[in-house]
This record gives C-alpha cells, structure tokens and sequence, in this order.
C-alpha cells in the first residue's frame, strides 16, 4: 500500500494575510483541538486520550511544563496546543519497514519537517548502513551491538556526545547521564543549551539556584505581574487560566514584547461562561512594545527611577532590611544606577519616558511582584545581564522569598528543569558526581563536557564519533542549520531514539540508527507490571506519569530501557552498575535518585501522593542564599542593548500558534493571521517602503556577523514580506526556518545560547520571485 495515500498531508500554498486576533483561546481553540485529535486518533480514542491528559492517574502533557494548581484539577486539564501534541503522539498513523523501503533518503531529505513528522509513529529499529540508500529494519540486539562497537572503538570516551531533550522523564534522564558517565564523558548538551541556559546562569549567580522561585498560587495573589519577551497564549497557554485568576484577584498585568501578542491582550477560557458566549478577560493591563534587546535597558532605567523614589523619600521604596541582611553588591550597583542616562534608556527601549515612569512607579508600590519571561529575553547576546538587571529590579523591593513574589522563568518542554535536576548538565558540581561515584562505584569524569555549540563546534572539527540524541529534533533545535548538519555527517555513527521522524533522521552521520521508543501517552509494561515515570514543572514540583494507550507496535522500547539495554551492551554483565535491576522496576531508579540528589529522600513514596511533591528551593523558603557570598547578589553588568545599523534590520525568530518548539502541526499562524506557509517575514510597514520594498514581496534573507577571518553572511531564499507591528528597526520570522541565519558563535555571554533574538539581517529581492 502506498503510505502517503494513507497518510494525506497539506505542503505549504500562499501566504494569506487576514484578521490579527485580539484574544485567545475560546471557541475555536476548542474546535480545533477536537478536530486535529479526531484527524490523528479517531473519536474514541481523543475522548478517552484527553481525560487522562494532566490528570492525576494519567498522563503528564509532553508539551509545555506550565503547573497545575496545587489541589485542584479541572476536567479538561490542557490546552488547544497541549491537545495537538497529544494527537501527534497518539495518532494511529504508523511508518513501518516498508515506508523506509518506500523513500531513499534521498527523497526524505527533499520532504520539509512538518511532512516528515505527519506520517505516524516509528515502529521498528531502522539502520542506515555506510553506503546504504535506505534506512532497513534491525532487531533491537543487532541495534545496540551496532553503537556499542562505536563506542568501545573510541580513542576516549569525549568523541561521544549525548544529546537530551526536555520531554524526558527524570528516571530515563538519570539513567542517561549515568551511562554517559560510567563511559567517562560529561558531554551531555541538552535542549535547556538553546533557551533557558541564560536564565539558570544569571539566577545561580544572583540566587544560588537556577530555578523560578514562585508557585502558581504565588502568581494568583501577586499584585503586579510582569511578562516579559514571552508569548504564553501560543507556548504556555495554560498559563493564562492562571493569568485570569490573578487578574480577577486584582492584579495588574505589564506585558513587555516587540509585538502584540493575542494570549497577552484577552482570554477566553472556554471552561467558563464568559469564555464561550462573552467576551473574556482583559489580561495586560498595559503593553510595552519594546524593541528587541532593549529589556535590560528597561529594567535598568526602572531601578534608576526607583532609586530616585528613594532618595525623595527615604526608606519608602527600597527594602532596606533585606538589603542589609540577605544582599551584597549594594553599593556598587547603586552607583552604577547613579550614573544611568536616561535618554539612552529611552533609545535603547524605544518606549517614552511617561511609560516607563508608570512601571516604576507601580513597581515601587506594589507589594507582591512577580517577573515571567521566556526566550525573547535568554536568547540576546546581554541575555544573561537582562535577567540579572530583572532580578535586581525585584532585590531592591525585597521580592524574594515572599509570597506572591518572585521570579518566574517559563520553561519550555514539560521536563526540561527536571532532566538538568537528574544530571543532564556537562558542569554538574562535585557534590554530585561524588555522590553518583558513592552510590554506584563508578569513576565520574571530572573534566566539563560540551554543551551544544561546543558540541557541534567539535563535530565540526571530526572530534566525535559517536552522536546519540535521546528525543528531540537537533538538527531544528540548534542554530546554524547547514554547519549543524555538515557537523553531523562527520560523525562516524549518529542515534536518534525517537517516536516521529524528523529533519534529524536525514542529517546523518556515516551510519545511522533510529530507535523507536514509547511517547508519554503509551503504557510502558515490563515484565507484565505498570511502570510510570515522573517529571518536574516550572515550579520545581514533581510528580507521576502514566501512560494509557497501548503502543503503536510491540517494538518500542521505553526511554529507560533502551538505556539499560545499551548500558549492557557496552559494559557487559559485571559492570558495577546494576542496569538490569533499574530496567525491570523503575522503583530501583527511583530509590538510587533518593540518595544521589537533594530534595529526592523517600522518593518512592513521595511522588505517590496526590500532586507529588515540592523540591526545596532555599531563596523560596528561608531566604537562603547558597552563592559565593551567601548573600543574593545584585550584579552591576554595563548597560548592554542592540542598536539598528543604517539600511538593516534586528530580526527575532519565534513560534507560530501551530507548532510547539521544533513541532510545525500546520502551516497557518491563526493569532497573527497569516496562513497558508511559514516562509514570512514580518517587517514594520514604514520600514518596508524605506527598504524599497511593498508587503507581498518575495525576499532573501541574509544575515551579518563577523566571524573569526571577518565579516560572515547566511542566506534563506525566498521569503514572503508582510507588513506586521513590529518596532521600527525589527523583523520577526518563524523558526526552524530561520534557523540557518544564526551563526553558530553567535551566542550569549556565560550561557552560550544561541542568540536567535538579535540577528543584524538585510532584504534582498528574491531573483525569479513570483509576481
């Protein structure tokens, strides 16, 4: 049978332009939702898949990491976008054997990532052998003989590198580093590399810990939220519901963002009333449309003008008791704010000087403030300065380790704070790995690993040999697409352990492998008992998943297991390590993570209560600071922002409403109201006619940047122009697609994050454009 006339897919058409939406959800997040789960997994098994979905005795969403409210669930737990990444992974689509046998890779590298991913679920182990044209099917055994030959083949253990994403569970991620460790490599990049890497170095150095330090209950009695260079209503939408309970609790909302934001503007939460038939809630009480990588600048001009207040009147603005008691670096940065221009604040910004002033002004009255933000503020060059600057902000009012106040860092992938928790860091500090060696009688590697760049970069220099991603999309994920993929084909053997395809399965190495494993929603039996995993949000609370669904094919192997089988491979049977025992009962993992890791004593017992359990958080709980000083630390970094060069423009990548990271679920942006294809570029109306150009243009895009001989270029071809509010001066494109612009040294200071947020680019007609 022909696979793709099972399989219907919609390639990309023209872009329309249409109705911009004031607000989010509603209705037809509902319809949609229903509708892309039905097309995927049939009446029944939606009905059935989605009341397990975020519920106690189910499932944890394998998207976003936003909590529930402590105690309390609603029937129908998730949201449009939740719902779409339930139906990818539960479809009952399938690729099999002979839908390799079907497609040369040749042809799969013609197909675009959304084609890729659409045709169903993996169910065999597929082997791409050196020379081979075709992916062909391999028994498990035959599988890991096949990497474990690699890796014992290796001149030292640092030519493997073991990739991580979020979706990961804790058990599977701690067994993972824990393979990778008793190889003798730290090399364990993971997607936390590429977007909020910037958060957890600026708040370790300021807090102690890389972690938000608010609950959801904290953000529901704050009295001023402050959203920053984050879109929940298309990346967290549940947030919103949380949001709306605020802002009908009396909080006042500042959304800060380059452009308008239809999750940020109005909710409608189709579980009311007022969602259905009225008009909502009015969320952001003001917006601030900034321009890209003036939030520092922002934030900085804030507590300048806090510190006006104080002077004008003495001890009513700053907290002078937490200053003195818990802070160090005082001082200094006070001087620093004493020389701050205002004027440059206003440039950097874009904003007015009356609009700032309001912020101030309501930052220094507030009681309970809470900061969120997301990418649009960890992917700058200053990325890790911004949130520092953030964070100062909320020091000088005492905002620490009080409730309703805090620091709200919104992870992306549902367990990406809980795999960095488990060990998924190539800089994770002694008192762990000591811990690790004690528990288990291994010799942990003490030299730091690659993160993702680093990675890539030795990839690139023919430093690896063996590749292994466990989930995740790498090739989309990372920057620089075309060095990324030429980085790959250098290796020796690349693994990809996977439940879709993706643009990573085309970008091999000499050889390569593709590892079907189960999905959140599958049941996961092992030796005919119920194994469940867990996972930790946004707000450091972990607690159970469990899988319902019975798997697309009796071939896949859970994250874990596949793991432990390897580990066996490698090791052989008298490794100190019992792999075998934590494979048959994941109990056995679990009691391991009880004495290796802080805040997981009882473990076992613990995660079985009704909502799990909370991790200790020492600036939450005691206003504890466990940093070089033990004090919190207010940083005074220079004043960082991204000026516009003449006759160019800053561009940010982003999301569109219909996908979730690297997942494209369809070609329209339906809150933007572009649809019909991704390959746009959103551009002020004013800075198109400078640019000599009129909306529906077709244009290159090519960014600058100097590199390590000079001045560098990337280029994407063929790129529809639409006139969007953007701030003069900015551009804003979809990612992956954009990805190949942003040049892989191009990163943020500390972190090393992509800088995929600041990207200095110029238009280029497209030659042979349509008319």
């Amino acid at each position: 049978m022909n696979h793709r006339e099972t399989t219907p897919v919609d390639e990309p058409a023209d872009v329309h332009v249409g109705h911009i939406k004031t607000y989010a959800a509603g209705v037809p997040a509902v319809a949609v939702a229903l509708r892309r789960g039905i097309e995927q997994m049939g009446t029944v098994r939606t009905a059935r898949t989605l009341a397990k979905l975020n519920q106690r005795n189910g499932f944890d969403c394998p998207g976003c990491a936003w909590p529930e409210t402590p105690g309390h669930r609603k029937h129908a737990e998730f949201c449009e976008n939740g719902a779409k990444a339930v139906a990818e992974e539960a479809t009952r689509r399938v690729v099999t054997p002979e839908f390799f046998a079907a497609h040369p890779l040749d042809d799969l590298r013609t197909r675009s990532g959304y084609w890729l991913s659409q045709q169903g679920r993996l169910t065999h182990p597929m082997y791409l052998a050196p020379g081979d044209t075709h992916y062909r099917p391999v028994s498990w055994d035959e599988a890991n003989h096949i990497i474990a030959d690699e890796l014992r083949a290796m001149d030292h253990p640092d030519q493997a590198v073991f990739y991580t994403s979020g979706r990961t569970s804790n058990e599977a991620a701690f067994v993972y580093q824990l393979f990778a460790r008793s190889l003798g490599t730290n090399n364990m990049p993971d997607c936390s590399n590429m977007c909020h890497e910037s958060s957890g170095t600026a708040l370790t150095e300021a807090i102690g810990i890389g972690k938000g330090s608010v609950s959801v209950p904290d953000l529901e009695t704050a009295d001023l939220i402050i959203v920053a260079g984050q879109n929940p209503g298309t990346n967290h939408p549940r947030m919103l519901s949380t949001l709306e309970k605020a802002k009908r609790g009396g909080a006042h909302i500042v959304a800060i963002n380059p452009l308008p934001e239809a999750g940020l503007m109005r909710f409608k939460d189709p579980q009311r009333p007022s969602g259905v038939v009225g008009d909502g809630v009015r969320l952001a009480d003001d917006f601030l449309q900034i321009r890209v990588g003036g939030d520092m600048a922002l934030f900085r001009g804030i507590c300048r003008m806090l510190l006006d207040d104080e002077d004008q009147s003495p001890g009513t603005v700053f907290d002078h008791d937490f200053l003195r008691d818990k802070c160090a670096g005082v001082q200094s940065y006070l001087d620093l704010l004493g020389a701050v221009d205002i004027d440059e604040i206003l440039a950097a910004t874009g904003l007015d000087h009356a609009t700032i002033r309001d912020l101030a002004t309501r930052v220094a009255r507030s009681q309970r403030v809470v900061l969120c933000w997301a990418m649009g503020l960890t992917q700058q060059r200053h990325g890790v300065a911004t949130i520092a600057e953030g964070v100062n902000m909320l020091l000088l009012r005492g905002m620490i380790g009080k409730p309703g106040a805090g620091v709200c860092p919104v992870r992306g992938h549902s367990n990406v704070q809980g795999d960095r928790t488990m060990g998924i860091y190539e800089k994770m500090p002694e008192t762990f790995l000591a811990a690790l060696d004690a528990e288990f009688g291994i010799a942990s590697p003490r030299a730091h690993g690659h993160d993702t760049v680093a990675a890539i970069d030795a990839m690139v220099r023919g430093e690896v040999r063996v590749f292994m991603a466990m989930g995740g999309n790498f090739v989309a994920a990372a920057p620089d697409t075309r060095v990324t993929e030429a980085a790959l084909a250098r290796c020796r053997l690349t693994v990809q352990v996977s439940t879709k395809l993706n643009e990573s399965h085309v970008a091999t190495g000499t050889a390569a492998l593709i590892l079907p494993s189960l999905g959140r929603t599958d049941k996961d039996i092992v030796d005919g008992v119920a194994q469940q995993v867990s996972v930790e949000d946004s707000m450091s609370v972990v607690h159970l998943s469990r899988g319902s669904l019975t798997p697309s094919s009796p071939l896949l192997h859970s994250e874990v297991g596949i793991v432990c089988d390897l580990a066996t491979a490698t090791f052989g049977t008298d490794h100190p390590v019992d792999w075998t025992a934590m494979a048959r009962d994941y109990d056995v993992i679990r009691d391991h993570i009880s004495r290796v890791i802080p805040g997981f004593t009882d473990f076992n017992t613990r995660v079985r209560a009704k909502d799990g359990f909370v991790l200790p958080h020492p600036p939450r709980d005691s206003r504890e600071f466990a940093t070089g000083t033990g004090r919190a630390n207010l940083a005074a970094h220079p004043l960082r922002w991204v000026p516009v060069p003449e006759g160019r423009l800053i561009l940010q990548t982003l999301r569109s409403h219909d996908q979730y990271n690297t997942t494209v679920y369809g070609h329209d942006d339906r809150y933007r109201g572009i649809k019909g294809n991704r390959r746009v570029i959103m551009v002020h109306p004013d800075d198109i006619a400078a640019h000599g150009l009129t909306a529906g243009d077709h244009v290159d895009i090519v960014s600058e940047f100097a590199g390590p001989d000079g001045p560098e270029e990337r280029r994407v071809t063929d790129f529809e122009v639409v006139a969007y509010d953007t701030p003069r001066g900015n551009a804003a494109g979809y990612y992956p697609e954009t990805n190949p612009l942003v040049p892989l040294h191009l990163v943020a200071e500390e972190s090393n994050t992509p800088v995929s947020k600041a990207v200095v680019i110029r238009l280029e007609r497209t030659a042979n454009a349509p008319d």
